[in-house]
């Protein structure tokens, strides 16, 4: 935080330094990963802790781009990442910049996502990981995550939003505890490299629109700064709209959109099935807000069966299951093409955030039971004949 108006930080580079030091041929050439853009981090090689994160699928989905009425539509699948969430691009640099300041412990606190992923890399790190999570309100999956890697976790009474002031709170009076949230500036440093990534799987042309579920908001403004560097680095032509999408039960900065307000006004109850975008206080809504209107970008808010829609469309279309927040993208983007907003000429890339069986509760509690039948053909018969 800057010590002049507690605001947040924000990396910023020698451009021309670096341009003076890539070797485009060489670069490109190098396998897609969040360390092939190792020019572009504030990280030290020796400091690298990683666990082979980034490089994830970008799917162009024909099925689901008909069904929705668009022409060229992508998911950025980031279920692939390690721990199988973006949160691994954002890790892997924040958990080096703890070694390279010489921390011995880290500490965030997380809806899930956060949790899991810094578990597994301070474990593979050494460092003794802290994690502060409301209690109820993390889905299993992640939860399990979190614990097998042997992070030592704090349940309290209250929301994510009390979690994420206590550990600012205790990061600000400790001296020897590295706070890794999204709003440490290094953190979001890795979580950029999912816009470079894009540029690289699109032969070095950018998309026209980026849609970007948002919750504590950092994902949204890092994507957009990894957009503006490679542009400026000139390794892609153009740079996207960016398009945040929140759930309606946890929408301040939608409204703030919606309403030309100056302040976001927080959401004391976030209530969507969605948990890893169920924040009512975002932390980085500022830089959401100043990324979505440099890129000429705009919001929208998409409701729980929108979102449940939306995951099972692009699971049994594409054969891609997300979480729910990741689910939101394609939620959003059906009801923006319905509107108008985008056009069906448009190139889009939608951001799948996680996997879906990180929150499986979800499609268990909310979709048809499995077919019993006796263990008998004719049993079997009759189920495939109603398959016909």
């Amino acid at each position: 935080m800057c010590t002049s108006c507690d605001d947040l930080l924000e990396v910023k580079y020698d451009i021309d330094k670096i341009l003076s030091i890539i070797n485009k041929k060489q670069f490109t050439q190098r396998p897609i990963n969040v360390w092939k853009y190792i020019e572009m981090l504030p990280i030290k090689p020796k400091s690298i802790v990683s666990l082979n994160e980034g490089g994830t699928n970008l799917i162009k989905c024909n099925r689901l781009a008909e069904n929705i009425g668009i022409n060229d539509l992508y998911i950025k699948f980031e279920g692939s990442n390690p721990t199988g969430s973006f949160k691994d691009r954002g890790m892997t640099v924040g958990v080096s910049k703890a070694i390279e300041l010489g921390f011995k412990n880290v500490i965030c606190a997380s809806t899930g996502n956060t949790a899991a992923s810094l578990a597994a890399y301070s474990s593979r790190a050494g460092l003794n990981c802290y994690i502060v999570m409301a209690k109820g309100q993390i889905a299993l999956g992640k939860l399990a995550q979190s614990i097998v890697h042997g992070a030592k976790i704090i349940e309290l009474k209250g929301k994510f939003d009390d979690a994420i002031k206590l550990v600012l709170d205790i990061s600000k009076k400790s001296d020897d505890i590295y706070l890794l949230n999204s709003i440490n500036p290094f953190r979001l440093e890795g979580q950029k490299t999912v816009a470079f990534e894009i540029c690289d799987q699109l032969n070095g042309i950018s998309p026209d629109m980026v849609v970007v579920p948002v919750g504590n908001a950092g994902n949204i403004s890092a994507i957009w700064k990894g957009f503006s560097e490679y542009n400026t680095y000139d390794l892609v032509k153009g740079k996207p709209k960016m398009i945040g999408v929140q759930a309606e039960g946890a929408s301040p900065i939608i409204d703030l959109l919606n309403t030309g307000l100056s302040e976001i006004r927080p959401f004391l109850k976030p209530d969507t099935i969605a948990s890893a975008i169920r924040i009512g206080s975002p932390r980085s809504w500022k830089k959401a807000i100043k990324s979505i209107s440099n890129s000429n970008g705009f919001g929208t808010s998409v409701n729980d069966q929108q979102i449940l829609k939306a995951q099972k469309d692009l699971a049994t279309m594409e054969g891609i299951f997300t979480e729910p927040a990741g689910a939101s993208s394609i939620a959003a983007l059906r009801k923006l093409i319905n509107s108008g907003k985008i056009d069906k000429g448009d190139k889009v890339v939608c951001i799948a955030t996680a996997h879906g069986l990180k929150d499986p509760d979800i499609i268990i509690n909310k979709n048809m039971i499995p077919y019993q039948i006796d263990a008998n053909l004719a049993s079997l018969q009759s189920i495939l004949g109603d398959s016909k």
